[in-house]
């Protein structure tokens, strides 16, 4: 059926239109607008904050250092810029599927190529049940499914919950991202999880997976991955 579907709807760039990656199941980007995405290859071992230049693997940013998050290590596919802030838009606001799946292809790509120790769980960062009714679907857990099948990992999106309807942290600056996304989070008792990978679209501070960490671990997980789409610089 795949070999059917590939043949009648071709893999399309759905950047400049031309034909898109025959390989790995078929992707919606053709070779040149896929080489030139802003890969976040050289970034924080601890929250894949982009450096400005080449650093040792392993090395963490000053603020990981100065006060380390909850979390054990983060990795995402991109920067947050270029063409990436159009796909992320679409996928996350305009229910394009396609972009979704694009998306969670480049993030499975991305945990292939660094080869984290894999995790028992992929744990999407949940949605409060009025903004979910607003959009009609948590942009994390879709792209948790992709992911998922990938790299044959089962999802958990129902033992955390998001109890707090926050305002939107964009144009939020850091202190009021930290105190907005506070307590937002609820684990109604333990998991029998001990490794989980939170998995989110896109990561700005920090502080809204830092938060979804710390309640994780109250609800005895012991090791945390960050894995997202992108990062901000």
């Amino acid at each position: 059926m795949s070999r059917l579907v590939s043949v009648l709807f071709p893999p399309t760039c759905v950047l400049c239109g031309a034909p898109g990656l025959a390989s790995g199941g078929g992707r919606d980007l053709c070779p040149g607008c896929a080489a030139e995405l802003p890969h976040n290859r050289d970034c924080c071992f601890q929250c894949a904050v982009p450096f400005d230049s080449p650093m040792p693997a392993g090395t963490r940013c000053a603020a990981c250092q100065r006060r380390p998050p909850p979390f054990e290590t983060s990795l995402a596919a991109f920067r947050y810029e270029a063409a990436i802030p159009t796909l992320v838009g679409g996928a996350k606001f305009r229910g394009r599927l396609n972009l979704v799946r694009l998306l969670g292809q480049c993030l499975a790509d991305r945990v292939r190529e660094v080869d984290p120790p894999r995790p028992e769980v992929l744990m999407p960062v949940p949605l409060h049940a009025s903004r979910l009714r607003t959009r009609g679907y948590n942009q994390a857990l879709e792209i948790a499914r992709v992911v998922g099948r990938d790299l044959a990992l089962p999802i958990d999106h129902a033992s955390c919950i998001r109890s707090a309807a926050t305002p939107p942290q964009a144009g939020l600056d850091e202190r009021a991202r930290h105190r907005n996304i506070r307590g937002a989070f609820l684990v109604p008792g333990l998991l029998p999880w001990s490794h989980v990978a939170i998995l989110d679209d896109v990561v700005t501070t920090g502080s809204t997976v830092a938060e979804l960490s710390r309640v994780l671990r109250q609800a005895g997980v012991r090791r945390i991955q960050i894995w997202a789409v992108a990062r901000t610089p």
